[in-house]
């Protein structure tokens, strides 16, 4: 059984394991509860009740209701609050990696590079208020003018992932509210902290008006009522890519806006006039930062020409691999940290199982008892068409694969 805690969690002092509806930190006792767990300890970081529909509904309609006077305030003023929120980001670094690194399994390394990735997004938001602009356009009909103004939208629901939740939620968050507009943040129930209250007490503190901002941490549902919800306007969604179909999908039935990243198994393609050092550097940080449980991990390699047969650059990508430092996430070393979820079926094949043709230049082991820890795998002779080259495994699996030619490569990432 999982251990449970009775000790609330807190950013700088303040509750995070609440809802955040209307200006309102709230225990929410009405709703199923959740555990949020490390993923490397299995210990409880905090515990949520999850969102009913109840206070699904509340949100939309407080968040209707206050963006109106939001979209009214002066653009200094709406800047302002986005400069705050990026300054407190920067004085609460420690404390934000902290969460990150026992909420997200992220390292040190990675959660510092996302917290920079969190602030450079808000600093860029403080410049939107004075950045739009509408257009002037002659008419036919003499002495008249066609004039377009850009307005806010209105409400946006934002649904964001769990393994680089801070950035992928702000990036969202942070545009959205500097232009005008409400937001309702529903972020994964794995990271309900660093993807969602955490923000919340930020922008609390940066001094942003009650109302435009709500945290509802909950499951499938939650997010499916952001879709189907008629005060939210456009639905921000980043995720799975069979998710993403049924976000899609059901945006389409309401003629709303959605805005879907989702998942691709990506190629960094290295041509015979490539720097072999810098390819070798950029190809293992791309295919194991995070474990290559990010949507822009290159996880195919394809080597065009000469590249394919040259046993020297082979040789540095396996050695770059198997240098990589797997620890612990707390350890100020570790390069590459654990597996989050648990081994599912597409990663438990990419893991473990090879294709035709296909052999281990650098077969991943399990490192711990944990089940979570794994060293860096490359797999060799992977043909157009496999699974490897086909399927997102969404762990830390390299596939390599050759081309005679740059358009035949561009043929194999199309085919994806």
């Amino acid at each position: 059984m999982t251990p449970t805690t009775s000790t609330p969690a807190t950013f700088h002092g303040n509750r995070v394991d609440q809802q955040f509806i209307a200006g309102q930190w709230r225990d929410g006792a009405t709703g199923d509860r959740a555990s949020d767990i490390n993923p490397y300890t299995d210990d409880v970081v905090a515990e949520f009740a999850l969102a009913t529909a109840e206070d699904l509904d509340e949100a939309y309609r407080a968040a209707a209701a206050a963006q109106e006077e939001w979209a009214a305030t002066p653009p200094k003023d709406r800047a302002a609050v986005l400069r705050r929120a990026a300054e407190i980001l920067e004085e609460r670094r420690d404390e934000v990696i902290d969460w990150l690194v026992k909420e997200a399994g992220s390292t040190r390394i990675k959660a510092d590079s996302e917290v920079s990735l969190a602030i450079a997004i808000t600093q860029e938001a403080a410049s939107f208020p004075t950045r739009v602009h509408g257009k002037i356009f002659d008419s036919n009909t003499p002495n008249r003018e066609t004039r377009v103004y850009r307005k806010p939208v209105g409400v946006v629901g934002v649904i964001s992932p769990w393994n680089f939740p801070l950035h992928l939620s702000q990036r969202s968050v942070a545009p959205a509210l500097a232009l005008g507009n409400a937001v309702v943040l529903k972020p994964a129930s794995d990271t309900a902290v660093t993807g969602g209250t955490l923000i919340a007490r930020v922008f609390e503190e940066a001094g942003l008006p009650a109302g435009l901002l709500h945290v509802l941490p909950g499951g499938g549902d939650a997010g499916a009522a952001a879709v189907d919800a008629p005060e939210v306007r456009i639905v921000s969604f980043t995720g799975s890519t069979e998710a993403g179909r049924h976000v899609g999908a059901a945006g389409a039935q309401h003629l709303k806006r959605t805005h879907l990243e989702l998942g691709g198994n990506n190629a960094m393609i290295v041509l015979p006039s490539a720097d072999l050092d810098l390819a070798t550097r950029d190809v293992v940080t791309s295919a194991f930062g995070h474990a290559g449980q990010k949507c822009s991990a290159a996880s195919l390699v394809i080597l065009v020409g000469s590249v394919g047969s040259s046993e020297r650059f082979r040789r540095q990508l396996l050695d770059a691999a198997s240098s990589i430092h797997v620890a612990h996430p707390d350890d100020p070393r570790a390069q590459m940290g654990p597996v989050i979820e648990e081994p599912g079926e597409k990663l438990r094949r990419g893991l473990t199982e090879l294709g035709e043709g296909e052999s281990w230049a650098l077969e991943p082991r399990s490192l711990d008892d944990t089940g979570r820890l794994f060293s860096p795998g490359v797999r060799a002779n992977v043909r157009p068409g496999a699974d490897a080259h086909l399927t997102e495994y969404f762990g830390p699996v390299l596939s390599v694969m050759t081309a005679e030619t740059l358009e035949e490569a561009i043929g194999i990432v199309n085919a994806v």
